[in-house]
């Protein structure tokens, strides 16, 4: 069992910034992929940024030039750092990890965890 657990949401200014962890516990042989998701009221969930196993970052456009995923060296630490935040910010900010685990011999199992999310509100 792999969990997620979120932290580092709040209220905060337009124009501020906030810094999100995640950290991953349980058995897993193998993180391969970390991500930080995000669902406001009426929307669909979606990527805000992600990280490899081989540190290759990707942003979505709504945030990339003021924000940073970063992770600890071995990704069971991952960080969301979003400067110059705007009301359209707001939202539920989800972890979320994909891996494998050795669950036999010449057996793995894929896993996916999501975090319970941590709410991120901006005013104006």
């Amino acid at each position: 069992q792999v969990q997620l657990v979120e932290s580092g949401g709040g209220l905060v200014q337009a124009g501020g910034s906030l810094r999100l962890s995640c950290l991953a516990s349980g058995n897993i042989t193998s993180i391969t992929h970390m991500g930080w998701f995000r669902q406001a009221p009426g929307n669909q969930r979606e990527l805000v940024a992600s990280i490899t196993k081989e540190r290759s970052t990707t942003y979505a456009d709504s945030v990339k030039g003021r924000s940073t995923i970063s992770e600890d060296g071995n990704l069971r630490t991952v960080y969301l750092q979003i400067n110059t935040l705007k009301p359209e910010d707001t939202a539920v900010y989800y972890c979320k990890l994909d891996g494998w685990t050795i669950v036999g011999q010449n057996s793995v199992s894929l896993v996916e965890a999501w975090g319970q999310g941590t709410l991120v509100t901006v005013s104006a």
